[in-house]
């Protein structure tokens, strides 16, 4: 089983713990500075942070190089050159808003509030409507050729993400609140989403506190 080492919380662990959804995987939680100084001092982390992962013999670091090789193993990086690509650039377009949302909990109140506008935003006027064209244009179930891939679980948490900020956030965008549909009931999908599974909720206050604390993030967060 792999195992992930990681905060109890999302964070950049979350999509690794989406792409894992149909296999079984243990996690240890970083609660304590000293368990954090003893994975820096047995040389687990090779850039001296998380995510880290234990799979296949390996300790992996570097959240994107984690998401390739999982995507490679489970059959979800496309069947050519081209369709990894393609792959490629619509994580590569999730994770950009992701990025607007990952820091989110660690700003003030007044700062959430103008980051929360600039979040829905970003992914009405940016995002969501490069998915929406793709999915009219080719036809398909999924973004890349017509199978399920890497690109659709990554859309697929970004989208749930974004709601989280503002419920009817797919209004204008039926190709996508389609997709949503789909992708949403594919078994492993499905129970992911379910409660009761290692999907973690939106962080809280006890979250922020534990990754200051072990990290010694004495620092305010700035929004983007």
């Amino acid at each position: 089983k792999p195992k992930l080492y990681y905060f109890d919380g999302r964070g950049k662990m979350e999509s690794i713990r989406w792409l894992l959804a149909a296999a079984e995987f243990e996690e240890e939680f970083l609660e304590t500075r000293d368990q954090y100084e003893k994975l820096l001092q047995g040389g687990s982390l090779m850039f001296q942070q998380v995510p880290m992962v234990e799979i296949d013999g390996m300790r992996m670091v570097q959240t994107r190089a984690i998401l390739s090789y999982i995507a490679a193993k489970y059959n979800l990086y496309g069947k050519d050159l081209k369709e990894r690509a393609l792959i490629d650039m619509y994580v590569g377009g999730t994770d950009d808003l992701m990025g607007f949302i990952l820091m989110f909990p660690f700003l003030s109140a007044e700062d959430k509030e103008k980051q929360r506008a600039l979040i829905v935003q970003k992914a009405t006027s940016r995002y969501f409507p490069v998915y929406e064209k793709v999915l009219k244009d080719h036809g398909h179930d999924f973004l890349v050729g017509n199978n399920f891939s890497w690109a659709d679980v990554h859309l697929l948490e970004a989208i749930l993400m974004v709601e989280e900020k503002k419920s009817d956030v797919l209004s204008g965008f039926p190709q996508l609140q389609a997709f949503k549909a789909r992708i949403s009931s594919i078994p492993a999908i499905k129970k992911f989403l379910e409660p009761g599974s290692q999907r973690k909720p939106v962080p809280d206050d006890k979250f922020v506190e534990t990754v200051r604390r072990v990290l010694r993030m004495y620092y305010d967060v700035k929004a983007n």
